[in-house]
């Protein structure tokens, strides 16, 4: 078997179930060894309702997941609340006290428990009356089914309808056998010597072995060893950039500054904040310097880098020169074209823009094609369109792209590359620690927007718990009763075996059964590109009152009619990623709210959360995101949607990121002229992108 063959290949995989694991795009034996666990079920011994509730912790908010011995009591009693169907039954530990068990929507368990029956329940306490617990959708197991998988790790994974989690734990274990060692080579510049030394795991053993490790140790080693290489190869990317673009002389010594930029500013019904003018006259500079711009806009959501952007096109623009920015997604690109359009028309700027997207029509995108070959377009927005080998502009001296961590070094260099060394300039919202971002963004110089314009309000903040959902309910009613718009956010897309957590699916019927005057819609990273284009289009447009959504809106457009954010399970994000999820609101003159709902954890990650509550700086709440949860946290909370690697993450392994760069930085430096030629161009081959899901470039 070699990992290039087809998921097909596998014994029990066919052609339909094929077709199901191309949904979790799986389509080779190398992309189901490479979607990794999501995190790890660990089967303990059971214990008595006494330890069960000492080792949940109710009394100080926590909830872990526990397993006990249990005899029916009686039989299961079905009971109706609107569209929600409850089964209660009760059993007894071994110490012959009694708790209650509960589960939704599953009437089947009627049939499956009878009096006296003995089962092992595992789950989580939700409530703890006197001595009396309730378990709600515990996992329920004969004895002698719960004994063979105490002690063990066994592997969660993202799931689908139609996959299971037992089917890719089988195919894994098949792939793993059948798979020669051979078929995974180290990356360059990485000799075995230095794997040695460094303590970290052979490219084959790391990957087939964080499926099933033995033990946490041996899971943490596991994940190192992929995340080092991750780093690694990424640093060296940064390298060639930086290469490419360190000290290069500007191609346009006919790009100037123009006055009629200046009197745009003067004209406008604001006064850009302090951080805005010294990031506009830090860039400018630079545009018509004696070098080439390769630079980093970050600012937090909200901070006002649109304009920023513009003021650079429209200063290229003058000077006889195209510029392009580029969006990652297709909302969003056109939400910056509808803004700068509306300024040339208002006033009155002699700019011509084009708009190049794939809804965009054939005949249009040839004619855009056209225009920009003979000079006819001064900027152009997009998507990935862009990329297109027939987009070849006639004088293109600015790329700008927006939310750079969803596009990956070769995107940005291949971009570029469609003009004589343009200017480059990288937005980002994304609040990295300071203590990373100088070695994150090594290939740039950096601008900083630290400032939120004068209008915006500060947004109102609250971390609760469950309790409170039915006043968040009618607080957001009254919400869309005013006029204004929200947004619900979910960590799941639908509820899947053994994946604890709310879900868009199911949330939104709790949400119209709640408000049901409300329009609602759903968004999810499994739906088309056209379909969450829709979507968003429609609540931008307000058509749409309350959109529940996982985090694909995390990085989106502006809805300054949106007022309300409420988030779900608040406890399972970083806060980093959760500060940008907050960014979603707040983008109009009216006062904004978020509510943040921590469905478990302890009195510990209650704290983590009310980080939020006394800051709106996303840098600030980026450094204690990594302050209080330190590098390299078993099961840490993902920073979802940002610097998105396949493993690794640079705030939980900031150690390991620093590392490895380090490590980059040797092995480059010792690279001559033509060895550095030679690994720009196996990258290139590789097609690899950190960035684009695919899986590492394990060179």
């Amino acid at each position: 078997m070699k990992k290039s063959d087809p998921i097909g290949s596998l014994k029990g995989v066919g052609s339909k179930t094929a077709l199901l694991f191309q949904k979790l795009h799986i389509e080779t034996i190398e992309d189901l060894l490479m979607y990794f666990p999501r995190d790890y079920e660990v089967y303990e011994k059971p214990v008595t309702l006494r330890e069960a509730v000492a080792k949940s912790c109710v009394s100080d908010g926590a909830s872990g997941i526990v397993s006990v011995y249990g005899r029916i009591k009686k039989g299961v009693v079905l009971k109706k609340k609107g569209n929600l169907t409850i089964a209660i039954t009760s059993a007894e530990d071994i110490d012959g006290r009694e708790f209650t068990l509960v589960w939704y929507n599953a009437p089947f368990v009627r049939a499956l428990f009878h009096t006296n029956d003995t089962y092992i329940f595992r789950g989580r306490i939700s409530e703890l009356r006197g001595s009396r617990a309730t378990f709600e959708q515990p996992e329920y197991f004969k004895p002698e089914d719960y004994k063979p998988q105490m002690g063990k790790m066994l592997p969660i994974y993202p799931l689908c309808k139609g996959i299971s989690r037992k089917l890719i734990q089988k195919c894994v274990l098949q792939a793993i056998e059948n798979l020669p060692e051979i078929e995974y080579t180290e990356p360059v510049g990485m000799d075995e010597e230095y794997i040695r030394k460094a303590g970290l795991l052979s490219v084959y053993n790391a990957i087939t072995k964080i499926h099933f490790p033995a033990n946490e140790e041996e899971y943490e080693k596991c994940r190192r060893s992929l995340a080092f290489r991750e780093f690694y190869r990424f640093a060296l990317m940064l390298r060639l950039i930086r290469k490419t673009y360190a000290g290069v002389a500007n191609a346009y010594p006919d790009l100037k500054t123009h006055p009629e930029v200046d009197r745009f500013i003067s004209n406008l019904p604001y006064r850009l904040t302090g951080a805005q003018m010294r990031a506009w006259q830090q860039m400018r500079s630079e545009l018509t310097g004696p070098d080439t711009m390769h630079r980093l806009l970050q600012g937090d959501v909200g901070s006002g880098k649109t304009i920023v952007a513009f003021l650079l096109l429209y200063e290229t623009a003058l000077s006889g020169y195209q510029g392009f920015l580029m969006a990652p997604t297709q909302v969003l690109a056109h939400q910056h074209y509808v803004n700068f359009t509306s300024w040339v028309e208002e006033y009155h700027l002699p700019l011509r823009i084009g708009f190049l997207a794939g809804s965009v029509s054939a005949k249009e995108k040839a004619n855009i094609y056209r225009k920009l070959e003979d000079g006819e377009l001064d900027i152009v927005v997009g998507t990935h369109a862009i990329f297109q080998e027939k987009v070849l502009p006639k004088r293109l001296a600015l790329v700008i792209t927006d939310e750079q961590h969803r596009f990956g070094v070769e995107q940005r260099k291949s971009l570029t590359d469609k003009g004589s060394h343009p200017h480059v300039c990288v937005m980002s919202a994304t609040p990295i620690p300071r203590t990373l971002g100088m070695i994150l963004y090594g290939d740039l110089n950096i601008s900083v927007i630290d400032e939120k314009p004068a209008n915006r309000l500060p947004i109102k903040n609250c971390v609760v718990d469950t309790g409170y959902r039915p006043q968040a309910y009618r607080f957001i009613e009254k919400q869309i009763e005013a006029g204004h718009q929200a947004y619900i956010i979910c960590p799941l897309v639908e509820e899947s075996e053994l994946m604890s957590g709310t879900n868009v699916i199911d949330y939104a019927e709790t949400i119209r059964s709640n408000i049901p005057d409300a329009r609602i819609e759903i968004l999810h990273g499994r739906m088309s590109d056209a379909e969450k284009n829709r979507i968003m289009q429609l609540f931008l447009e307000h058509s749409v009152d309350i959109l529940v959504s996982t985090i694909v809106v995390e990085v989106g457009v502006d809805v300054p009619n949106a007022t309300v954010m409420m988030i779900e399970d608040a406890q399972r994000f970083g806060l980093a990623s959760l500060h940008q999820l907050r960014g979603r609101v707040g983008r109009g003159d009216a006062q904004s709210y978020c509510i943040f709902i921590q469905t478990e954890g302890s009195s510990a990650e209650n704290e983590r959360l009310n980080v939020l509550n006394h800051s709106n700086d996303g840098f600030y709440i980026a450094e204690q995101d990594l302050k209080q949860r330190g590098p390299g946290q078993l099961f840490g909370h993902k920073q979802s949607g940002s610097l998105v690697f396949r493993i690794g993450d640079v705030f939980e392994d900031a150690d390991v990121f620093t590392e490895a760069v380090q490590k980059a930085d040797e092995y480059f430096a010792g690279l001559d002229e033509d060895a550095r030629a030679k690994l720009a161009q196996d990258f290139a081959a590789a097609g690899y992108d950190t960035y684009d899901g695919k899986p590492m470039a394990l060179l």
